[in-house]
């Protein structure tokens, strides 16, 4: 780390739970995130300031002007231009020294699993059901933790899947891909903006801890936000023996019941 590196991250080597080790960490990490919308642009924008190496935003969307309301990472010029071009500029302005992937492609299976091995954290701000499951099922595959997140109305949700523990749930663990789920959209239901940004900051904090390797990440938890009311609930997760995706590598026979509990934002856009 350079001197203008220590300054520029000086107030986070200042907390004794994070100081230059986990720093030095940020600096080495490799963050992908699937959205660069409501949710990937404030994860995105705190990561870049947090110091994260690399950051690979991936959406195939252009800027619209109805998504200014929320989407901070964009700004008035960049309506029609392409999402993650956008938000590279201002990645680059509030941190030059990151690097930044800007890649305008669906994240199909195919590209997840040739590009999620190389990531030491994915970050799910995608928008529909499909996309979040191809994500899962590769991080999943490959043990490469994963934050989701989702918001809808006043309604948000976050948890972390971490495939280093063999403990760990997947996302179809709690939302089973045969399981019948309403697709709804911003576009169709709108959305409260302050509550993208607080699930995707949260994104961010949990995308830090799970590279920086302190404090304790929200693995085996799903919280979920009602913002109307601003009102919290934490509900306990657990890995499924049948799940899908991950029960065929359960080693644990773990026998705790399902929890069929998706609220609104499961099906959520994340722009």
């Amino acid at each position: 780390m350079n001197d203008d590196q220590l300054l520029r991250y000086s107030r986070h080597i200042l907390v004794d739970e994070i100081g230059i080790e986990a720093q030095q960490r940020f600096l080495d990490a490799h963050a992908v995130i699937v959205g660069a919308g409501g949710l990937g642009a404030p994860a995105a924008m705190y990561l870049a300031a947090a110091g994260v190496g690399k950051i690979t935003l991936v959406d195939a969307d252009t800027v619209d002007l109805t998504n200014l309301q929320r989407q901070i990472v964009h700004v008035t010029r960049s309506v029609g231009t392409l999402k993650v071009e956008s938000a590279k500029q201002m990645l680059n302005a509030l941190n030059p020294d990151v690097q930044i992937e800007a890649l305008d492609l669906q994240a199909d299976a195919a590209w997840l699993d040739a590009n999620v091995p190389r990531a030491s954290v994915v970050l799910d701000c995608s928008d529909n059901f499909a996309t979040r499951h191809a994500i899962n099922a590769a991080c999943v595959a490959h043990g490469v933790p994963l934050v989701s997140g989702a918001t809808l109305r006043f309604d948000g949700q976050i948890s972390t899947f971490d495939f280093r523990s063999p403990d760990s749930p997947c996302y179809a663990c709690v939302f089973p891909p045969d399981q019948a789920f309403e697709e709804v959209a911003c576009s169709t239901i709108g959305v409260f903006a302050p509550t993208v940004g607080i699930i995707g900051a949260m994104q961010a904090a949990e995308a830090l801890r799970v590279v920086g390797g302190f404090g304790e990440t929200l693995a085996g938890r799903l919280m979920m936000l009602d913002s109307l009311r601003m009102e919290w609930n934490t509900m306990k997760i657990a890995r499924q023996p049948d799940c899908p995706v991950c029960g065929a590598h359960d080693t644990h026979a773990l026998n705790q019941t399902r929890c069929n509990c998706a609220s609104a934002a499961a099906s959520s856009a994340g722009s």
